[in-house]
């Protein structure tokens, strides 16, 4: 199976967020992937874009872009923006911490992308914006 990458870039408005999952689900079918895991993948890429939304633009609209590729069964996910970065990452990826708790915001984002995809890294500097790293190995045997 050949390599087959995209790269999507669109503003930080909320209803981007469906959008996004629709075109990541669209890619990630080549695949074969089974209900549960398309499921888990645009589940994963909705809390990583509404986080993008929500936090890294909260006061201004700004560019969100997501990379990915396709390399044997693995889906790659590299979604980013350049909105206020994040201060202490380890501290914002732990379950139920939240910057906006008067939003009513779980604080659960990315301990949901965690669950849900094999891989997650997030890297991030204030000030700079946030990179978050997914990856979903795909099934091969659906028995």
């Amino acid at each position: 199976m050949e390599n087959n990458r995209m790269t999507l870039t669109f503003k930080s408005l909320s209803e981007n967020e469906s959008f996004a999952r629709g075109v990541i689900s669209c890619f990630a079918l080549k695949l074969n992937p089974s209900l549960s895991e398309l499921s888990d993948i645009k589940t994963a890429v909705s809390e990583a874009v509404t986080n993008c939304i929500v936090h890294g633009y909260s006061d201004k609209i700004g560019i969100i872009t997501i990379d990915s590729e396709i390399e044997d069964n693995v889906l790659h996910i590299n979604i980013s923006d350049d909105g206020v970065g994040i201060e202490d990452v380890e501290k914002a990826t732990q379950p139920f911490f939240t910057t906006k708790p008067d939003d009513e915001r779980s604080g659960m984002g990315f301990t949901i992308m965690k669950s849900f995809m094999d891989d997650v890294v997030v890297k991030s500097e204030k000030g700079s914006g946030t990179k978050i790293y997914m990856k979903k190995i795909i099934k091969t045997d659906k028995n």
